[in-house]
């Protein structure tokens, strides 16, 4: 027989597992996949296609002796799912891997292969628009990692607002524009991604201004309330309940603002942080030293000013469950700090620090 059909079946196995985190193995009914890191049964389940309401209790039943601590997955080990799964990369809803979108917003996963190397893999996520909804998969360097990314206010709350000229620049969309764009990056690279707070209408924008509206809702599609306490338990309340679900994964959370003082105070980017959350001091210093790096760099006639501090009194990181790093980008009624965001490309320079810095926090060299 010219092709051995054995070796060719471990071939096809093994290019599976590197373009799509799954194995099938036999050709059963059932179909057999391999966990990941920060792998949880629900995460697993809907991944191929699985309702967890409906099928959760099957599953324990069929892979009652291979789970972990506290009924956990374990990354590596093979499961076998009840019938009616699909395979991954053909499963027409973006996995938990790529979860940005609405849970109403249909986002398709496409894998394409090439000879003798890992394919690209291209993500439709339309909450990005239009321009920007195409996301090629470029790297697994933040794979297993699990990011909640909160911008500002938004809704019936503008946050902060300047003027620049005749125009008035909303602290909400310019944090939010930062965010996800740092959340297009972040999937670039592997990484799950949830924006807690999302505007279905608006996605990344290359405007200089950003034009004011109140569309944004909470993840999953929540309307966000008027009152400030409100707004704080709902986006936390969102966070905490995806954090129970990526238990034992490595998680983090981001809370992106921009700061309003006096106009005449110029100031740098700079970081909070919980004084007990050693991973969140972590966090935030390794993002600081990225941007003091970049300063360096691209500015070294002037010193670098933003700091890290704790802050344990603000909402979002005394009750949000993963480490938690607050950042403010700067003084939106300052002159100088306009220009970091009324121009697309320093926007977008925030966000790819930003990511610089999880990176380092996630794999340090």
């Amino acid at each position: 027989m010219p092709i051995n059909l054995i070796a060719l079946r471990t071939s096809i196995i093994t290019l599976l597992l590197l373009l799509s985190s799954l194995a099938v193995f036999g050709q059963s009914s059932n179909l057999q996949v391999v966990a990941m890191p920060g792998d949880g049964i629900y995460t697993l389940l809907r991944r191929h296609g699985l309702n967890p309401s409906e099928h959760l209790q099957k599953f324990v039943e069929m892979n009652k002796e291979r789970f972990g601590k506290d009924n956990g997955l374990i990354a590596g080990k093979e499961y076998t799912l009840p019938e009616g799964a699909t395979s991954a990369e053909n499963n027409a809803v973006a996995s938990d891997n790529t979860r940005v979108a609405t849970e109403t917003s249909k986002a398709r996963s496409d894998v394409s292969a090439a000879p003798a190397k890992v394919a690209a893999r291209v993500i439709e996520m339309p909450l990005f628009g239009e321009k920007y909804s195409r996301v090629e998969v470029k790297s697994s360097k933040l794979q297993g990692a699990v990011y909640y990314l909160s911008s500002g206010h938004g809704g019936p709350d503008p946050g902060a607002v300047g003027k620049y000229g005749s125009h008035d620049l909303a602290e909400d969309e310019y944090a939010y524009d930062v965010t996800i764009r740092l959340a297009r990056v972040l999937m670039e690279h592997g990484a799950t991604v949830y924006m807690i707070v999302q505007d279905p209408d608006n996605g990344i924008r290359d405007e200089g201004i950003l034009k004011m509206d109140r569309n944004e809702v909470v993840y999953p599609n929540k309307p966000i309330p008027l009152n400030h306490s409100a707004r704080l338990r709902q986006r936390t309340n969102a966070v905490n309940s995806l954090y129970l679900k990526h238990k034992g994964a490595y998680q983090r959370m981001l809370a992106i603002h921009v700061d309003s003082r006096s106009e005449s105070q110029n100031i740098d980017v700079f970081f909070y942080h919980h004084e007990n959350s050693k991973d969140g001091e972590q966090l935030a210093k390794n993002i600081h030293q990225t941007f003091t790096n970049k300063y360096r760099r691209y500015q070294p006639n002037r010193d670098y000013s933003g700091n890290v501090s704790q802050r344990s009194s603000l909402y979002v990181i005394k009750y949000s469950h993963p480490p938690t790093v607050f950042i403010e980008l700067g003084n939106i009624r300052n002159v100088k700090d306009q220009r970091r965001f009324v121009i697309p490309d320093n926007r977008q320079a925030l966000a790819n620090w930003i990511y610089e810095g999880l990176l380092s926090d996630y794999s340090p060299e």
